[in-house]
């Protein structure tokens, strides 16, 4: 029985063929390891801060609908995860990364196979997210949240999708302000409250801002692997200097837009005394903008930490409303 499964793998794979089970079960471990590592787990912050952010200014305003907002994050979580698959798909087959997991000696068809099989999951996560975004198009009938939705897929897929690929033309740090900010804040209060205003527009800007944030301290630290496979990005377009002088200036004015919007009263001035608490997580990150490529690399999941921090301590103010 063995011999006949060992052929039929072989079909797909020739050295498959050879395959003990031994073999295969530690192929589907290094699948697995790899799958988990595109999923990029840690990044899902962004989603999960900028929906939860809709939800609570939503429920501040006393459209208090607990069911529409745990789904609601978790649809924005369902969206990010299939975009971290997708586009780990997308830098492969356009060869303009450095190989990321070399320790799991996947290469040839076997890694064609994860790699297709991240686009294939990836795309079933959008699918999911999509239902429950149609689901609350139909029971809210706003054709505005069918556009902010269609605007948001597109946004996670073309981020390093041909034909536009928006990554490699230096426009992700600037895109995701909006896509992943402004928009799914807006969006996310839209699916709760059933409407939106300006000053939910204008209170997502910190958040927006450190989303950028993020995607900039990414790019930072693949600089010189950016450049070795002359992919645009911003920071390569600009210097890599520079992009240490913008991430500077995002951080900052996230905590600035903060002190005005509490200075205007758009947001209760606790928002602003707590925030101030998150810069305890900014300062490690930051140290690390000047090491050597590999010492920079955990740069990214400290800066998520910060991104965590700031919006749910900014966050917390308004909970008292909601309770």
């Amino acid at each position: 029985m063995w011999s006949t499964v060992q052929r039929i793998a072989g079909r797909f794979v020739p050295e498959w063929e050879h395959y003990e089970f031994s073999d295969f079960f530690d192929l589907a471990i290094r699948y697995i390891r790899y799958w988990w590592f595109a999923f990029r787990a840690p990044s899902l912050v962004i989603a999960f801060v900028s929906c939860l952010a809709g939800v609570v200014l939503a429920f501040s305003d006393g459209h208090r609908d607990w069911l529409a907002g745990v789904v609601v994050v978790v649809s924005g979580l369902l969206l990010q995860s299939g975009v971290n698959l997708v586009n780990d798909f997308f830098e492969y087959k356009q060869h303009n990364i450095d190989e990321k997991r070399p320790e799991l000696h996947l290469s040839g068809l076997e890694r064609e196979i994860i790699e297709w099989i991240n686009f294939l999951t990836g795309m079933a996560l959008f699918g999911m997210a999509g239902l429950v975004g149609l689901f609350f198009v139909v029971t809210r009938g706003d054709l505005l949240l069918l556009a902010l939705g269609i605007v948001g897929f597109a946004g996670g897929f073309f981020y390093t999708g041909e034909p536009f690929n928006y990554k490699r033309r230096g426009l992700a740090v600037v895109l995701v302000f909006f896509l992943m900010g402004v928009m799914m804040i807006a969006g996310s209060y839209l699916a709760v409250a059933g409407a939106i205003t300006l000053r939910v527009i204008w209170i997502s800007v910190p958040i927006s801002l450190l989303v950028s944030h993020i995607l900039l301290i990414n790019e930072l630290r693949d600089y010189e692997s950016d450049v070795r496979h002359g992919l645009r990005t911003l920071t390569v377009r600009i210097g890599f200097k520079a992009g240490v002088r913008l991430y500077y200036a995002l951080a900052a004015g996230a905590y600035l837009a903060t002190a005005v919007l509490a200075i205007l009263g758009l947001i209760p001035l606790p928002s602003l005394i707590l925030t101030i608490l998150a810069l305890v997580f900014l300062v490690k990150p930051t140290s690390k903008l000047t090491a050597s490529p590999e010492e920079r690399r955990p740069a990214v999941p400290l800066i998520m930490l910060h991104h965590l921090a700031f919006g749910l301590l900014f966050l917390a103010a308004f909970t008292r409303v909601v309770v």
